[in-house]
């Protein structure tokens, strides 16, 4: 197929502007649901050509790899062009990967929540705060129809937003199983944590467990993900202060394809994330048969189920019992690894791509 002219009704649209190289958790839902909705014959709008589908070009501006300018751009975008897009190509029906979606206009649309961490976690001066504030319930109430990533994340639109529950279908993410798999590699001498480096993310807690640890000089922390100028610095501090600077190494971001090795090689992967939406990084590391810890907090029991150790992630000490337990205990790491992959086996793309399909079908 080629791009569309203004010939035919196009009734689905699926916004894809904000997909770019690098893989983000919102462009890798986005990239790994739309293949399956190929049989309701949309048209992406897209800054790369997919020649499979119909698609409409636009900007290649509106993405994370701009920074907030990109954003920005995005909700302008968004807001004065997708319309006019949504109006040439005759459609009914716009679905968009993230709660954006053009307000007080004549489009339909259904939106993909993911979670409104902001909200119960506000930084000062963070535009994310009166993006969730006062935007995306805006978005939320108008939609036809919400899609979310877990049962929690749509508590949470009930409770923060007063949407009602029959509104609100959750859809649980996966993993690209061919990516994230055993490789029957050696485990090495590290803990590792996946994610960015914001407060809630619990890294602090982490450190001071990793170093309670009563052998940590024996281990290695690697922290992976990209640094951040606001918040690094004091982590780095915690390390020199803990003595523990030679044994925690921060390591950036990490290339896609470099993830499942680095998983797959450590001893755990320790999640203790005061929220999240989903958690893809626990369904990752239980796809490659890593143990797991993480929060009994939000959605990751959801996604854990009975397969990883859950702790309570205010509880230092509760982190640094669950590191040791599995560091030391040959026949838990093997129960954790073979409880990981059977429960990471009940997520794929395929079945939340089809869910998808199934939710903008009824509104078609």
């Amino acid at each position: 197929m080629n791009i569309v002219e203004n010939i035919y009704s196009n009734q689905l649209i699926i916004n894809l502007s904000i997909l770019f190289s690098q893989t983000t958790g919102i462009s890798n839902y986005a990239k790994n649901v739309f293949p399956y909705l190929k049989s309701l014959q949309p048209t992406l709008l897209t800054a790369k050509q997919y020649p499979e589908f119909n698609y409409y070009l636009v900007p290649d501006n509106l993405t994370p790899a701009q920074g907030t300018i990109g954003h920005f751009n995005r909700l302008l975008w968004t807001q004065f062009k997708l319309p006019k897009i949504y109006k040439k190509l005759k459609s009914s029906l716009l679905f968009s990967p993230l709660p954006e979606a053009p307000i007080y206009t004549n489009c339909r649309f259904i939106v993909m929540s993911h979670d409104l961490i902001p909200l119960r976690f506000p930084k000062r001066f963070s535009p994310l705060t009166p993006y969730h504030r006062y935007y995306v319930p805006q978005v939320l109430k108008q939609a036809q129809h919400i899609i979310c990533n877990s049962h929690v994340t749509a508590k949470d639109i009930i409770d923060f937003y007063q949407i009602p529950a029959s509104k609100i279908t959750p859809i649980p993410l996966a993993h690209d199983r061919t990516h994230f798999r055993p490789l029957n590699l050696p485990t090495s001498n590290y803990f590792l944590y996946i994610g960015r480096q914001d407060p809630y993310k619990n890294i602090q807690r982490l450190i001071s467990a990793f170093a309670a640890l009563p052998n940590c000089k024996d281990y290695e922390l690697w922290l992976v993900g990209p640094t951040d100028s606001r918040y690094t610095p004091t982590l780095k501090v915690e390390v020199a202060e803990l003595g523990v600077t030679n044994q925690v190494k921060f390591l950036d971001y990490v290339p896609y394809s470099e993830l499942p090795k680095i998983i797959n090689q450590a001893i755990t992967l320790v999640f203790p994330s005061l929220w999240e939406g989903f958690g893809l990084p626990v369904l990752e590391a239980m796809a490659c048969g890593t143990p797991v810890i993480t929060s009994n907090l939000s959605s990751l029991p959801e996604v854990a189920g009975d397969a990883a150790i859950l702790i309570n992630p205010y509880n230092t000490g509760e982190i640094t019992e669950a590191m040791q337990a599995v560091a030391t205990d040959s026949v838990l790491r093997s129960h954790l690894s073979s409880q990981g992959i059977t429960q990471s086996q009940q997520f794929s793309w395929e079945k939340t791509g089809k869910a998808t399909g199934e939710v903008l079908s009824r509104y078609l």
